[in-house]
């Protein structure tokens, strides 16, 4: 499980492609000898397992992951190339803070930007989400975007709009984000459940 709460952005290094999966490595500012082969990272959202990680000669570290069909396919892993900016959260632990809200790891789809308005210092965007999910992202409510834990402003059919404030871009790769990208989005876990549960009462 995460929380949303961006603890590093990396950077992809390489993606080798190896039959049905891709190999990615990303270097970050993770301490090497704080990494275990087997951890779960957060990779923009992406719940991926640590299968190699090294020292680099700056007193950072690289780690490399592996990118199954199915992640290539749902998320939007398949389109990661060097020198991507990656948001990286570790795996929650026992006694952690939970600031932001319960994550999985476990994308539902891809979003896409339609706009994005900067102003003293922060970025106003607005969010086109898949069909499927647009019933689960309610006005003041949570979704994990590239893994990032956001409250959403306003709702109007799949569209949906957030604010960010400088923190948050700077400590993440929206800053970078532009109209047209695809992210992303994991709706919150008791949306879900409140819609499921919704859906029985009715029938």
């Amino acid at each position: 499980m995460f929380t949303g709460l961006i603890t590093d952005v990396g950077t992809l290094l390489n993606v080798e492609a190896r039959g049905g999966l891709n190999r990615l490595k990303i270097a970050s500012h993770y301490p090497a000898d704080s990494l275990v082969l087997g951890a779960s990272v957060a990779h923009n959202g992406v719940c991926m397992t640590l299968v190699g990680f090294g020292a680099q000669a700056d007193g950072s570290s690289w780690h490399e992951v592996d990118a199954a069909a199915e992640t290539l396919a749902v998320t939007t892993a398949g389109e990661w190339r060097a020198g991507d900016r990656i948001n990286l959260e570790r795996a929650l632990r026992l006694g952690d803070e939970l600031g932001g809200h319960m994550v999985s790891g476990h994308v539902d789809g891809v979003a896409t930007i339609r706009s994005r308005n900067d102003f003293d210092g922060m970025a106003h965007f607005e969010i086109e989400a898949p069909k499927a999910l647009a019933k689960f992202i309610a006005e003041k409510g949570s979704v994990a975007l590239d893994g990032t834990s956001l409250t959403v402003n306003k709702v109007s059919g799949t569209v949906f709009t957030i604010l960010l404030i400088p923190h948050t871009l700077d400590q993440t790769n929206f800053g970078g984000r532009k109209a047209g990208d695809k992210i992303n989005i994991e709706v919150d876990t008791m949306a879900r459940y409140a819609a499921r549960l919704a859906e029985v009462a009715a029938e």
